[in-house]
């Protein structure tokens, strides 16, 4: 069997080749840089050098798959670069699909997301939810048109492609604004910045295992929900609390008053450099619910999750590691700096909120 896949360097492609050739596939994974080569060579595939965006590049290598599995994806919580994440999230997406349609490949499994359902304002959504707008970020409103307006409309061409939509998604390795909200809290998080924030958590080997699961035992056309629980960030900051022993952060500011400083975030990140968490549509996202349930796919494909206490611990062990190094100096301290910078800002924006407060009265 082979397999064709793009965004192999990344987070849930790397576990996703790494149980593919687990099986016996053999994997052609395309690779923009050296270092993406690298990584999937290491990871047992053969590295096709191409992007997305160049069909030259990736035709040779995706004739005669058995399966494509498109996963790459701009993902950049408060970057304003909406032109490249158009480019890659849906005129990319487009490409990928197009191609591996017309080489007559007899499954395409495509990575979408249950962000393209947007704030669900606490529903548990389905695959047959829909919503379209407004969007809280550039990823939200891309993805879902590469889901709505690429995938759908290819599938009632004939294009035999399976949807995944996952939601967050966390675990060793995660770089993301979920491993980077860990990393705050273990390094001792002052303050919950909009606990009612909902979003779901499943490990990322299975959302690989997942993925894997769509293209053997999905079906053509259909779109499963790969989420874990549904839990707020209040409710989540003690739980790692639980787990790790330390201190939970002693304040709980809402989201309702954060929000109003989303355009002063905006105005701060063109000066400093700051982390995605206190981005402008980071703060515009707080409050939000990304929650959906993945009943389909546990039904139909035998989905499932390992318990959030096993994965967090993992998580958490990965993070003890690295912050150590960084201690040794062997990891670069510039976001630690950084960290350092975010927890003097949110003290400013409280400092801000309660003075406002007091005007009010």
């Amino acid at each position: 069997m082979k397999a064709f896949v793009t965004g192999g360097s990344g987070f849930i492609g790397g576990h996703v080749i790494r149980k593919l050739v687990a099986r016996g596939y053999e994997v052609m994974a395309l690779a923009r840089s050296e270092r993406s080569q690298a990584i999937v060579q290491e990871l047992g595939a053969t590295a096709v050098p191409g992007d997305i965006t160049d069909v030259a590049s990736m035709r040779e290598a995706m004739r005669g798959s058995d399966v494509v599995f498109h996963i790459a994806a701009w993902y950049k919580i408060g970057a304003d670069d909406w032109m490249q994440a158009e480019t890659i999230n849906v005129g990319g997406t487009r490409k990928v699909l197009r191609l591996a349609h017309k080489l007559g490949v007899p499954k395409i499994v495509y990575t979408s997301t249950i962000a393209v359902f947007g704030d669900t304002h606490g529903e548990m959504a389905d695959e047959t939810f829909f919503a379209n707008g407004p969007f809280l970020s550039e990823y939200d409103r891309t993805k879902w048109l590469a889901h709505y307006k690429v995938a759908l409309p290819l599938i009632e061409k004939g294009a035999p492609i399976i949807i995944v939509m996952p939601g967050a998604v966390y675990g060793p390795g995660d770089s993301s604004n979920v491993g980077e909200l860990m990393r705050w809290f273990y390094r001792g998080m002052p303050a919950a910045l909009g606990p009612e924030t909902t979003i779901t958590y499943a490990h990322v080997e299975d959302i690989a295992e997942g993925h894997i699961l769509a293209a053997e035992k999905g079906e053509i056309g259909e779109s499963y929900v790969l989420a874990g629980p549904a839990i707020p960030l209040g409710e989540m900051v003690d739980f790692w609390a639980h787990l790790t022993g330390k201190r939970p952060p002693a304040l709980r500011i809402p989201a309702d008053w954060l929000r109003p400083f989303a355009p002063l975030m905006g105005l701060l990140n063109q000066l400093l450099p700051l982390p995605p968490l206190f981005s402008q549509e980071q703060t515009a996202m707080l409050g939000a619910a990304y929650t959906a349930r993945a009943d389909k796919a546990r039904s139909q494909l035998g989905w499932q999750t390992r318990p959030l206490q096993t994965g967090m611990l993992e998580t958490f062990d990965w993070i003890a590691e690295t912050e150590a190094l960084a201690h040794t100096g062997e990891l670069a301290p510039d976001k630690r700096k950084l960290a350092g910078l975010a927890l003097g800002l949110a003290a400013f924006l409280f400092i801000l909120w309660l003075m406002n407060g007091r005007r009010r009265q």
